[in-house]
């Protein structure tokens, strides 16, 4: 049996739209090298007046920009907050955010901004975990501990599960029929996240999520998106998935490197 069209279609379109890419990126660094626009327009097959028309006008998007659900072109990125005490014990209680779950943030929005994409004002998740989840180009970075509504959305998932039991929180893999656990909680230098796109409450849409065991998690699965995006696309395109994220960390919880052990599996 031939291969489905609509997946040739589907094919072809990547190849163009990364043909373009890469001419246009060529022509770019070319330009910038040699300074003679004439003489790449020669290699180009154009006019050097051709060189600079091309450089003027922004540079083509990726393939992959669709992962992102941005019809608009622009991404709001909901982080997670929790309540914790001032220093000063007679202050008030603050909102914070862990400073790997910036790091995610800063990793996600610079990727999304260097493929084109204009990231709103980092957006906090209040502590009662709280969110407007029915918007198109929403990325939510936001453990299930701190937002129940998430939660529940992650209970939708039939293969990758978060659940907590008394020894603190893991992620079920039905299909492998596994349990996995992080490191850290065995003092190791590794942590687990979940990497996937959630139906929005309205039914009209998903948006993506990313979360971890711990908050180092998470700042691995932004780690291995920002590196394995153009592998990702192809796999799970706009569709509804998830995937099982695990990290290693330096011995100052940052992240070292990134591996999907699981997944994507499509919902």
């Amino acid at each position: 049996m031939g291969q489905d069209p609509l997946e040739r279609v589907r094919q072809a379109v990547d190849a163009l739209t990364a043909a373009e890419l890469e001419r246009y990126q060529a022509i770019a660094d070319a330009t910038a090298k040699t300074k003679n626009k004439a003489e790449v327009g020669r290699a180009a097959g154009i006019s050097g007046s051709a060189v600079t028309q091309m450089l003027q006008r922004p540079a083509p998007k990726g393939p992959e920009m669709p992962f992102w659900g941005a019809g608009d072109g622009s991404l709001t990125i909901a982080v997670a907050t929790k309540t914790e005490a001032p220093k000063d014990a007679a202050g008030p209680l603050g909102h914070v955010t862990a400073t790997e779950t910036i790091a995610a943030y800063e990793c996600v929005r610079d990727l999304a901004s260097q493929m084109g994409l204009a990231v709103n004002e980092r957006e906090p998740i209040p502590p009662d975990g709280n969110v407007n989840l029915n918007r198109d180009g929403l990325v939510v970075i936001c453990g299930p501990r701190l937002s129940p509504l998430v939660a529940q959305l992650l209970a939708s998932d039939d293969v990758l599960r978060f659940i907590r039991d008394e020894h603190g929180w893991y992620l079920q893999d039905s299909h492998e029929k596994k349990q996995w656990r992080s490191p850290l909680d065995d003092g190791g230098g590794g942590d687990l996240g979940y990497l996937g796109r959630l139906p929005r409450p309205d039914g009209r849409g998903s948006f993506l999520y990313l979360g971890g065991i711990h908050a180092p998690g998470t700042a691995g699965v932004a780690h291995y998106l920002a590196g394995n995006l153009s592998e990702l696309w192809p796999q799970v395109r706009t569709s509804r998935f998830s995937a099982l994220i695990r990290c290693t960390l330096t011995p100052e919880r940052r992240v070292e490197s990134s591996e999907r052990i699981a997944g994507p599996y499509m919902q």
